[in-house]
């Protein structure tokens, strides 16, 4: 999938910096790909010194959290739920610990952490699977929550806002909150209604009861705000969450009289590990956009979309969004590229780049996600798994749409 989707970017292109060269006489297009591709590259590089900065820090004071027992006592709390949205899984097992923590990482935003977690809570469940080729209900459910991305913090997006400029990195804290709460009801309903789950069992109520209460007083809250009041509130609430995790890690560590200091640099080297393998993606992914952008493919396509909504009388500033909401089912990488391109091309707080890093932070990478987590136990039918994904994907993405309008339109 990711093989055919980054060569047939090269492909389009290549055909569109044709038919401009001999339609339209402009030789100069194919220049001006050479130029995107080495522009790309150096555009990754800078990217990737602070992904360096990030996962490392991040990653080190995630190690505090795991030494000091947040993380250990979060997955106890939550580990009811999981008990009962997951029946087939005895109490106790220890794949209900692992998918715990593997929501923690996501709920945090250290995607790239919690890929490891995952891959052993996917093998914990295929070993209580008795059709090892086929998808149980608990794999499955663990897939669409995984590929719906449930994000509290999510730090990568504001480094990638840091890294081009934006004067406030967190200012996208509370659309990306709500947009990807949008995704993750979406995809819980849409299995718990194929798989039958006992959505009323008194523990699910009260987790699911607290969590629209929580939602819905803040949107009661929110609802009286202008945009300039929403835009202010949301960059102090992320910039508050983030610190405050921090010193709660801190304290939490010194409590329990962990060595914060050298906890912290044993989690960094693992930040630093995980970042310097993704560099090869984010090149890869980045010139391919770059030169789709640079050919005009990716402007026609734009276009088109852009008529056809001018045409239903919307307003048209979304379009611009679109390919990260496009891609991101089949490729984080290319989402990701197309984040980044987004945001250099409109600028950093533009419309269209808040909206784009929104999208980027409401869902996962659906087809990525299921060829990993199910191609690591051999699963080849995925039953509903697909379907119920690509419907919180859609979720997501329309949340996204509705929210960045109230927020910043």
């Amino acid at each position: 999938m990711l093989n055919a989707l980054w060569l047939g970017f090269f492909v389009v292109a290549a055909g569109s910096a044709g038919w401009r060269w001999l339609v339209h006489a402009e030789p100069a297009v194919f220049q001006a790909m050479v130029e995107s591709l080495f522009a790309m590259a150096r555009l990754s590089v800078e990217v990737m010194v602070l992904l360096f900065g990030t996962l490392t820090l991040w990653l080190g004071f995630l190690r505090i959290a795991e030494k000091a027992g947040l993380v250990e006592w979060l997955a106890r709390l939550l580990s009811p739920l999981f008990r009962r949205l997951m029946p087939e899984v005895p109490a106790g097992h220890p794949a209900l610990g692992l998918i715990t923590l593997n929501f923690t990482a996501n709920a945090l935003g250290l995607d790239n952490a919690a890929t490891p977690i995952g891959l052993k809570a996917m093998r914990a469940l295929q070993e209580l699977n008795p059709l090892p080729g086929i998808a149980s209900n608990a794999q499955i459910l663990f897939l669409v929550l995984n590929a719906s991305s449930l994000t509290l913090l999510p730090v990568s997006i504001f480094m990638y806002r840091a890294q081009q400029g934006a004067a406030d990195p967190t200012l996208v804290f509370l659309p990306i909150l709500l947009a990807t709460t949008a995704s993750t009801v979406a995809g819980l309903l849409s299995v718990a209604l194929v798989q039958r789950l006992k959505l009323w069992d008194p523990v699910v109520l009260a987790w699911l009861g607290a969590a629209a209460l929580l939602l819905g007083a803040l949107m009661a809250s929110l609802a009286s705000l202008s945009a300039i009041a929403l835009a202010s509130l949301s960059s102090l609430m992320g910039n508050l969450v983030l610190f405050g995790l921090i010193m709660l890690f801190l304290l939490a560590g010194a409590c329990k009289r962990v060595a914060v200091y050298e906890a912290f640099i044993e989690g960094a080297k693992e930040g630093f590990d995980v970042a310097k393998n993704l560099l090869p993606y984010l090149v890869a992914m980045l010139c391919a956009v770059g030169v789709l952008r640079t050919s005009g493919a990716l402007d026609v396509l734009l276009d088109g979309l852009r008529w056809l909504a001018a045409h239903a009388g919307w307003d048209t500033r979304f379009i611009d969004a679109l390919p990260v909401a496009l891609v991101k089912p089949f490729s984080g990488s290319a989402a990701r590229a197309l984040l980044i391109e987004t945001m250099s091309t409109h600028g950093v707080d533009s419309f269209a780049a808040l909206l784009a890093a929104t999208m980027q932070g409401s869902t996962e990478t659906t087809f990525y996600v299921l060829a990993v987590y199910f191609g690591a136990v051999g699963i080849q039918r995925a039953r509903h798994a697909v379907a119920c994904a690509l419907l919180a994907d859609l979720a997501g993405v329309l949340a996204s749409i509705a929210v960045c309008y109230w927020f910043f339109g």
